[in-house]
């Protein structure tokens, strides 16, 4: 499926009488919403309404209806992003694509799958830098990363720089400085986002992750340490991967745009 273009190219075609005014309505009602029986209502517009794509969470979902949720968001939307995702539920969701001539691209790190059956957006300019403090925060930066190259970003990456040995960290920063915004994940203590805004004039986001055991543990300690932090930092909840990768996209979007 091709999707029409943004609103703004739906009024042109409007003004230059190739649409009708019942026509633009029409697309316009098509456009705003998706119902799918009882279980489901699509917002086919968010990403021309505000700029981040609508993004389909898998976990708790009954597989039956994410495949039938998906397979009509992939049809009216050109797009589905999936987060959270199953791996057992891969293949049939890679079996519907092949079905219907969409692309499918999947990170198994991030348990996030695209379904492309239109382009993503132009690029924007906009430049993100990912920092993980070790190994086990990938999962979640990983979502990250696929959410801002969604919204047009370009994304550098760097990751299990953490504080053991905070020497990996420097020669990162140096080649991130021309980033415009970060995200920072970090589990156990969650130290690394603190540090990181200490050091760049960008703003940072910081991802509490649910490594960490016993006391405090399952991220909840990283959260507490972000929170409290004495650099000026940006911390969303735990494990989130998705509204990180989404606000630095915005951020960055705005600062490549001109807009600050």
């Amino acid at each position: 499926m091709e999707p029409d273009g943004g609103l703004r190219d739906l009024l042109e075609r409007v003004r230059s009488g190739v649409l009708s005014l019942d026509e633009a309505e029409q697309k316009i009602h098509d456009r705003s919403a998706g119902h799918i029986g009882s279980i489901a209502n699509l917002d086919l517009d968010r990403v021309g309404r505000c700029g981040i794509p609508e993004v389909v969470l898998a976990e708790g979902k009954d597989p039956a209806h994410l495949l039938v949720i998906a397979e009509a968001y992939a049809r009216r939307a050109g797009r589905c992003v999936i987060t959270r995702l199953d791996p057992q539920i891969v293949p049939a969701l890679q079996e519907i694509t092949g079905r219907l001539g969409i692309a499918c691209e999947y990170s198994p790190e991030g348990r996030v799958m695209v379904l492309a059956g239109s382009p993503r957006v132009p690029e924007t300019g906009g430049i993100i830098g990912i920092i993980t403090a070790g190994t086990s925060d990938i999962r979640v930066a990983e979502e990250a990363r696929v959410i801002a190259e969604e919204m047009g970003c370009t994304v550098h990456t760097a990751y299990d720089v953490g504080v053991a040995g905070i020497h990996r960290l420097f020669p990162v920063l140096e080649q991130m400085k021309d980033c415009h915004a970060f995200v920072v994940a970090a589990g156990r203590e969650g130290t690394l986002p603190a540090v990181v805004a200490g050091l760049m004039n960008q703003p940072v986001i910081g991802v509490p992750v649910s490594t960490g055991y016993g006391y405090m543990g399952k991220g909840e300690a990283a959260l507490a340490s972000m929170l409290q932090s004495c650099s000026v930092l940006t911390v969303v909840n735990i494990d989130a991967g998705f509204v990180a990768g989404a606000f630095a996209a915005r951020i960055a979007n705005l600062v490549a745009g001109g807009r600050t």
